[in-house]
């Protein structure tokens, strides 16, 4: 009775600490669309270089109607459309926190300004600068549970109904985008050649851009193993179970100085939810004793689905 008395103030303190945490997210997600829309406006609308994503396809529009549409006014527009439909086939909770980004990220394309002139002379810096910067925070943006609209919703309404990678959808996507400039009259002015250029710098943003997400969402996208040696370990347990909504195990141990008999909990998360997993142990036992490693690949219930090992 003590022991669950115990565990419920312990959690209450765990959720007080919520609200700060969700501040800190919103505050990130704010910054982290800035660098997106400089990049945007500053290095690849000047040099006639069009990205992926749906802000590629808003360039397009941009270019297409000799600058009459603003990017931040179709990538307004063409997200509240995908968001409609997210919110009534993903789920109201996922288009609730992708509105945020989408506001700041349309509102940070209408805050700045469209360079009359390149930021830097040399396209191909121009494209592999832009891609580092926007690919670092846009991962950072991900690792705060943020999201910036766009195409990854459409990927994720498409993996729901037809189970395809979403990597793979979006790639599809941002060939299709930046293939599809290649016939609008600004480019075309370059002649081929020179169109064909911006094309294959639009590709290289887009490469660069993915694999600097990547590089800072690894250990998102990656699973973590937790051992936690400790004297409350049923507390514990319970509060990863029912906090972090992850399972847990029970090992039988000894220690191997005083002979006790002790209960190891251990469990697997994303490494997204490392965080949460320990300030959960910290909160219940500040001493207790917890070994972290990364986990090659988890496959079945809350992970990869069990196909994906093969």
């Amino acid at each position: 009775m003590k022991t669950n008395q115990r565990l419920r103030e312990q959690l209450k303190r765990y959720r007080r600490t919520l609200p700060f945490i969700t501040i800190k997210e919103l505050v990130m997600i704010v910054l982290c669309t800035i660098p997106y829309a400089l990049a945007v406006n500053q290095l690849l609308v000047p040099h006639a270089i069009v990205g992926g994503g749906l802000t590629g396809l808003c360039e397009i529009i941009y270019f297409a109607t000799g600058t009459y549409v603003p990017i931040w006014l179709s990538t307004a527009f063409l997200n509240i459309l995908l968001l409609v439909i997210a919110a009534f086939t993903v789920g109201w909770h996922y288009a609730l926190r992708t509105i945020w980004g989408v506001f700041w990220l349309t509102a940070w394309f209408k805050i700045i300004p469209i360079a009359p002139v390149p930021i830097l002379t040399d396209p191909f810096m121009a494209v592999v600068i832009g891609g580092l910067f926007t690919g670092c925070f846009l991962g950072i943006c991900f690792l705060n549970n943020g999201s910036t609209g766009g195409t990854d919703i459409v990927a994720m309404i498409v993996n729901k109904y037809h189970h395809l990678p979403m990597g793979r959808v979006l790639l599809i996507s941002d060939l299709l985008i930046i293939s599809s400039a290649f016939f609008l009259p600004t480019i075309q002015a370059a002649g081929v050649q020179g169109a064909v250029e911006k094309i294959l710098f639009g590709l290289t943003y887009t490469f660069m851009s993915s694999t600097a997400v990547d590089w800072v969402m690894n250990r998102m996208r990656q699973s973590v193993q937790f051992m936690i040696f400790t004297q409350k370990p049923e507390e514990i347990a319970e509060a990863i179970i029912t906090q972090a909504h992850r399972g847990c195990t029970f090992l039988e141990a000894e220690g191997g100085y005083n002979k006790k008999p002790m209960k190891v909990v251990t469990t697997i998360a994303r490494s997204y939810e490392s965080a949460t997993i320990f300030r959960l142990v910290r909160a219940i036992d500040p001493n207790a004793f917890v070994s972290q490693s990364q986990v090659r690949g988890v496959f079945g219930q809350g992970f990869d689905p069990m196909a994906a090992g093969k």
